[in-house]
């Protein structure tokens, strides 16, 4: 049950974790360091040109002197939003400031110097799983810069038969994914350095 619990919750995450478009294409192997990967805190919520638009996102894109191209959209699943005149546009690995640029582009084929601007309303694309020996699995949204110490705290902690030295971190690189190991009891003991920042489509798994 566990591994069918595991192979869905990385499906679902893989969406959300391309769109990111922070890693660079691996090369299909599996691979495993200590640490490797690791981002600053802070690294999937940095200055606001850094964030990378994903699928169930909700964004204003707010058209200057004209209402009725103004909406509030969600990125469907597929990473594309709809919009007056332009239609589609894809949306989901992009920066706010560079879909906001691409949106212009398209409408200037029918609008003289349209200004536009576009602002994420609603952040849903940044999910991280937490499967195996905690007290409550489960997707879970994160909406600001969390370790993987803290997504266990929101899956209420550890079971009482959780191996502590076995925990790992499934990140996806690309078509590569890596193996982070975390050891629960060093970060208890105070070593903040090994508690590292999660990542969009993180699955944490705990023996």
């Amino acid at each position: 049950m566990t591994v069918r619990l595991l192979a869905f919750m990385t499906a679902c995450l893989s969406a959300a974790a391309i769109a990111s478009a922070q890693d660079a294409p691996g090369s299909g192997n599996t691979g495993e360091a200590a640490g490797a990967g690791v981002a600053a805190p802070g690294a999937m919520f940095g200055a606001a040109d850094a964030f990378r638009i994903g699928p169930e996102d909700i964004l204003d894109v707010q058209v200057w002197k004209n209402s009725e191209l103004s909406r509030t959209v969600p990125v469907r699943p597929d990473g594309m939003i709809s919009l007056p005149l332009v239609n589609d546009i894809q949306a989901a690995g992009q920066t706010p400031t560079d879909l906001r640029r691409h949106i212009a582009d398209r409408l200037a084929e029918f609008l003289p110097s349209p200004e536009v601007s576009v602002m994420v309303r609603e952040v849903h694309s940044v999910k991280v799983a937490v499967l195996g020996a905690v007290r409550m699995p489960g997707l879970f949204e994160v909406k600001s810069p969390a370790t993987v110490l803290e997504m266990l705290a929101r899956a209420q902690g550890l079971s009482e038969f959780a191996d502590r030295g076995r925990i790992v971190v499934l990140r996806r690189n690309g078509a590569t994914t890596t193996r982070i190991p975390f050891n629960y009891r060093d970060v208890a003991e105070g070593s903040a350095q090994d508690n590292f920042s999660v990542h969009a489509g993180d699955v944490i798994v705990v023996p």
